[in-house]
């Protein structure tokens, strides 16, 4: 049976113009046309017309140049977003019960979305290895013979959380599990908005426009890109507690690579004592998650190619051939301008993690997001496309108030919460109330 309406198709183009429409409407500030939060919208909504060339057969070289000119300027609005210290709390236009009820629809339209269009291939692949776990199958050496291999082949996290998806839904698993990291994601939006931002409004704006940018819908069934992006937001809603943080985030680094470059200045960020138990709790996470390998390996050279077979080594090297598809795959970007960009990313990472010294959460999450977007520079195959790997970030950049107070735990302090702390009435965010008097909001409650 047809789970979505009869007809019911929207593609791509009507999907962007639609979602400008909506966007525009509730977040566009028509009263300020050239503050921040306009630029910002700019930016997220100037990634569609890229992602729509890509999608052409004559012009996706016009596409990937378009998207790495867009994640360049997104990434240079991160580095400096320490520096704009102007953050006023301002509403949107639509109060929340609009913003939940249309928060709510463009998630069931990307649901109908979702189990109408073709499943990608990284999900079948994902599903695959989420039954072979189930029955303990080894299927490496049939692997090796397919010409055409998955993309971007993810680690064994996606596996491991598919597995009881794939028992209760069968069939219908791939869609749930995409979903699922979906709403994930929305969920942990609305608790930063509470929670880390003081106001529940700004969770729903974030998990809102989340819904309607056009690169969620294009992407709707990849729960390989978006579940790295899902824990990754878990690890900064429980930020507070390092274990539970650092456990979250070696999931995440079970899944793609490019969790992996967050965590030095994770553990930059919680400093000495607590930063040991996030490396520890990521530590033990990762080691779990590679023994799941061994119940669907059948001997040595199987459990090598189900972990670190997964990195395809020959595209990362720009050797990959007719594999790679994407910026890099002409031959006049070739290698003498790739080197250049790589030790430019890993200089960066450094700097990212050793300042400033003293990271708040405000750091912490731009500099989250510039690490990922960074990757979209060097990454061959596909550059500029994943969008959803750092889009939630974005937003919570794009969104948050200052957070002065939300400090990380240091050796001295680390016992000691926000809440415990006399706050700065300065500080805290201010929201309209219905009767149109403000009202101070505690950062945590």
């Amino acid at each position: 049976m047809d789970l979505t309406p009869y007809g019911y198709h929207v593609d791509a183009t009507t999907w962007f113009y639609l979602s400008l429409l909506l966007v525009l409407a509730v977040f566009f500030r028509f009263h300020r046309v050239w503050s921040l939060r306009n630029i910002d919208l700019a930016l997220l909504l100037c990634t569609s017309p890229g992602l729509l060339l890509v999608q052409s057969e004559d012009r996706r070289m016009l596409g990937f140049g378009w998207l790495f000119v867009v994640s360049g300027i997104i990434l240079v609005r991160l580095l400096f977003d320490s520096l704009l210290v102007r953050r006023p709390h301002t509403t949107q236009n639509l109060n929340a019960a609009g913003m939940g009820f249309l928060c709510a629809a463009a998630f069931v339209l990307l649901s109908m979305h979702a189990v109408s269009v073709p499943l990608p291939e990284s999900t079948e692949h994902t599903l695959q290895r989420a039954d072979d776990l189930i029955t303990r199958t080894d299927r490496t050496e049939a692997e090796e013979e397919i010409e055409d291999p998955v993309e971007l082949e993810a680690g064994p996290t996606p596996a491991v959380i598919g597995a009881p998806i794939k028992v209760m839904f069968d069939h219908l698993a791939p869609r749930v599990m995409a979903m699922t990291a979906h709403l994930a994601v929305i969920v942990g939006l609305l608790f930063i908005g509470r929670n880390l931002f003081g106001d529940l409004q700004l969770g729903l704006a974030m998990a809102t426009l989340y819904s309607l940018l056009p690169c969620t819908a294009y992407d709707v069934g990849e729960f390989n890109h978006v579940l790295p992006a899902a824990l990754i937001v878990w690890a900064i809603v429980a930020y507070r507690l390092p274990f539970v943080s650092g456990s979250l985030m070696g999931m995440a680094c079970g899944t793609l690579f490019f969790p992996l470059f967050l965590v030095p200045m994770w553990c930059a960020f919680y400093g000495r004592k607590a930063g040991v138990r996030f490396f520890l709790a990521v530590t033990v996470v990762f080691a779990a998650l590679l023994t799941s390998s061994l119940l669907t390996s059948a001997d040595p050279d199987s459990f090598w190619r189900q972990t670190i077979g997964t990195i395809r080594l020959p595209v990362l090297a720009f050797e990959g051939g007719d594999q790679v598809d994407g910026f890099w795959n002409e031959g006049e970007y070739g290698s003498p301008y790739r080197i250049p960009v790589i030790v430019g990313y890993f200089l960066m990472l450094v700097a990212l993690t050793i300042w400033p010294r003293n990271k708040k959460v405000e750091h912490l999450i731009a500099n989250s997001a510039a690490l990922i977007v960074g990757t979209q520079f060097w990454y061959p195959q596909q550059g500029g496309v994943y969008l959803l790997w750092y889009l939630p970030l974005l937003l919570m950049v794009v969104f948050r108030p200052r957070l002065t107070r939300l400090e990380r735990l240091d050796d001295t302090s680390e016992n000691t919460t926000s809440a415990a702390m006399p706050l700065n009435e300065a500080t805290l965010p201010n929201r309209v109330m219905g009767g149109g008097q403000l009202q101070r909001v505690q950062l945590y409650r």
